[in-house]
């Protein structure tokens, strides 16, 4: 009977134990999975097949390996932690979790992990816990600890096997960040002992297992290899701001690690840049760094006590449920096809058609090309135009492969996929194309019969328009139905968001279609429906108009974009005016004041900034100088042209900050109340990822359930008794408070 049981949960968790010329090889495939994830179910599993594996006389070693395509183990089930209610609760969890993996690491028998797909938070703890490592060399292999993107720290030993096995620096480069590698740079590390091809996995992992139970294979890890592997790659990442070392340096920082005074200057400079980088927002990474500082000086059992306390405070911590909500919400997001029938299929697209030559288009040609891996063809209106889009295109190629991401071979194979010209030629069989040229109503309109005449009759019009109605874009097409817009974010190879927006005639295979290729091109889709400035345009113009009423105000540059980070922003919305370009917010602004009238009217504080031709980053002339110097500082001479000259005032940072904001959670709600948002979980995502609003808050809704729909409202009031309607709240927020109801459910 108890054999039975057995052999049921081991089914139930996707286990399978084979023993094979001496070696027990466990094969983990989570049934209806498309991932393996840990839970403490599979835990018990993998404990009672380790017993069975240790009582078998004909058992010499073990190998664990992954039953899935291209997953090893992606981490601990995310699920299960939302299911626990108090701190003391995830610090039993994480305390069982070490002691598993403990039982692992103690077991007498050689224990190989095989490594194919995602290797992954709890995924890699419970492979360190294995005596020997073998990873693919598959791109679809990646080794990472990346819990504290979700507001937590590694909780089943971690934070004490990675620094003992590739040393405190490069374990901290690993952990602080919760960056992934791949198999090369993990060989480099030491966090894998070989990277081999896929097809050979199982049956090389067998031949090691055995090896190692019968002598003849010895591992060696050279101390100060993970230090090594980092000190190469320079100074990237918070790891090489912690490093910055040289091949001569190494060898006297690995002793370094092991002096008591050393060690001092290596945490207290890591905490230094920590502060700097989360500035006190995000908890988990400095509760990463205390759990290894622990450990290296306390020793092991120390450490572990301090990772697993740190670890529950975090599971029940505002911002890790925040971090995990916008996980679930990303989540979702790649499952949906952004249409309201689920059924509906995206069609295949073979080939992008790019049209603009611009940062923007050279930015669409490269993810078209690198990432969903099809031909593009580039169209500008003269040569000079196609050039600066292809060497756009190269010079991303060429980033990637000096920070060894891709190979030369592999750089030229991708980039001949892009190719350009100053006519339609190489346009007859695209299936979609996406428009990224200048903001005017009649030039898109000309373009879009352009293309109509040279493309196949099922072929996409996306425009990357950011202000544009998509309804009146449609207007000027033969066939509205297959208009749509697609809106990135510059730049667009590093920035994760794209906005679709669909207009009422838009067929829904279009929109599925497009919300695939957004997928393929690594972006977080979200789909609103259309309306001036759309969503994301829409909710930045009046944050970005309170900046300028504030500089009107007579706010201190620097001061302003201050407060604003300190609330959580990436950058300030002076730096971000500078960077967008001065000349383009003037130019949406009159487009926002006719769609939405007063509330919207930019002050006219920045009327003589822009007369005077300064137009920010783009030529070196803005707020801010741009003169070679690493730090930028403000340019004093801007002072003469804003209504309060040099005569600044000191305006308190917190109300600063709050202006803008709430003048962005305001839009947004507004936004949802009219049906150009299709949830507050979109909203959210689209806040986040496309205009940088700060994640530990959640995004707009959940900032405004977290403070309560009654208060934003009263602050709301009180801004708008002050300043004027700019500040009238959203009708709906209005309507909500009254009905006592929420953004989400409670």
């Amino acid at each position: 009977m108890a054999a039975m049981i057995a052999q049921e949960l081991e089914a139930k968790q996707g286990f399978t134990y084979q023993v094979e010329d001496g070696v027990a090889v466990l094969v983990f495939d989570l049934p209806g999975e498309s991932v393996n994830t840990l839970s403490p179910e599979t835990g018990e599993v993998f404990a009672s097949l380790l017993t069975r594996a240790e009582k078998d006389p004909t058992v010499k070693a073990v190998v664990f390996i992954s039953g899935k395509k291209d997953s090893f183990v992606a981490g601990a089930k995310i699920d299960f932690l939302q299911t626990i209610k108090t701190a003391a609760e995830a610090t039993v969890a994480s305390r069982q979790g070490q002691q598993g993996f403990d039982q692992l690491d103690a077991f007498p028998k050689p224990v190989v992990a095989a490594i194919h797909g995602a290797c992954l938070g709890g995924g890699l703890e419970w492979a360190l816990a294995c005596d020997y490592r073998i990873a693919t060399d598959s791109p679809k292999t990646t080794l990472g600890l990346p819990e504290v993107q979700l507001g937590l720290i590694p909780g089943a030993g971690g934070t004490q096997r990675l620094p003992a096995l590739i040393g405190v620096q490069a374990a901290l480069d690993l952990i602080l960040t919760g960056k992934n590698v791949k198999p090369s740079k993990a060989k480099k590390l030491g966090l894998v002992d070989e990277v081999v091809p896929t097809p050979i996995l199982r049956q090389l992992a067998v031949r090691r297992a055995r090896e190692l139970a019968e002598g003849m294979l010895k591992v060696e890890r050279p101390r100060g290899q993970g230090l090594k592997a980092v000190a190469q790659q320079g100074k990237k990442g918070l790891g090489g701001l912690l490093l910055g070392l040289t091949n001569k340096e190494l060898w006297a920082e690995v002793a370094l690690e092991d002096n008591p005074v050393g060690r001092k200057i290596l945490f207290d400079q890591a905490r230094k840049q920590l502060r700097k980088k989360t500035r006190g927002k995000y908890p988990a990474p400095e509760r990463a760094l205390e759990a290894v500082r622990i450990g290296v000086e306390s020793g092991r059992a120390a450490g572990l006590e301090a990772e697993a306390r740190f670890f529950g405070e975090l599971v029940v911590s505002d911002v890790s449920k925040r971090l995990v909500e916008i996980f679930f919400a990303t989540t979702a997001l790649k499952k949906e096809n952004g249409t309201a029938n689920a059924d509906v299929k995206p069609r295949e697209v073979k080939k992008v058609g790019v049209l603009g030559g611009g940062l923007m288009g050279g930015g669409i040609a490269y993810v078209s090309s690198a990432l969903q891996g099809v031909p593009v063809r580039v169209k500008d209106k003269d040569d000079a135009g196609v050039g600066r889009a292809l060497k756009q295109v190269q010079g991303i190629y060429d980033e990637r492969v000096k920070k060894r991401s891709l190979t030369w071979r592999e750089s030229a194979a991708k980039m001949a996929l892009v190719t350009g010209g100053t006519g339609y030629e190489g346009f007859k069989n695209v299936d979609l194309v996406i428009e990224a040229v200048f903001e005017d109503l009649a030039l898109k309109h000309r373009i879009i019969g352009e293309v109509e005449a040279v493309t196949h009759a099922d072929c996409i019009f996306a425009s990357n328009t950011s202000s544009i109605p998509i309804t009146e874009l449609a207007k000027g097409s033969r066939r509205p139905e297959q208009v749509i817009g697609m809106h990135y974010f510059s730049p667009v190879h590093k920035m994760p968001l794209l906005e679709i927006i669909t207009h009422k005639g838009t067929a829904d295979w279009v929109t599925a279609t497009c919300v695939e290729v957004g997928k393929k091109q690594g972006k977080t889709v979200i789909v609103v429906n259309d309306g001036p400035g759309f969503y994301t345009s829409r909710i930045l113009a009046p944050y970005m108009n309170e900046a300028a009423h504030l500089l009107a105000d007579g706010a201190d540059i620097a001061e302003l974009d201050k407060a604003l980070v300190e609330f959580g922003f990436p950058v300030g919305p002076i730096t971000l005016l500078d960077e967008v370009g001065i000349d383009v917010a003037q130019k949406v602004g009159p487009i926002m004041e006719a769609a939405f009238g007063k509330r919207m009217t930019a002050p006219r504080a920045l009327e003589k900034v822009v007369a005077e031709g300064r137009l920010g980053r783009k030529n070196k002339k803005g707020f801010y100088t741009y003169d070679g110097k690493k730090k930028k500082e403000v340019d004093v001479t801007v002072y003469e042209l804003l209504p309060h000259g040099k005569n600044r005032k000191q305006l308190d940072s917190r109300e600063m900050a709050e202006r803008c904001a709430l003048q962005m959670v305001n839009e947004a709600v507004r936004c949802l109340g009219e049906g150009i948002l299709r949830s507050a979980r979109d909203g959210d995502v689209g806040a986040i990822f496309g205009l940088g609003f700060p994640p530990f808050l959640g995004g707009p809704f959940r900032y405004a359930d977290s403070i309560g729909p009654g208060e934003l409202l009263r602050r709301l009031e009180h801004f708008q008794d002050k300043y004027g309607e700019r500040f009238t709240p959203a009708p709906s927020l209005v309507e909500m408070v009254k009905a006592g109801k929420t953004f989400y459910p409670r």
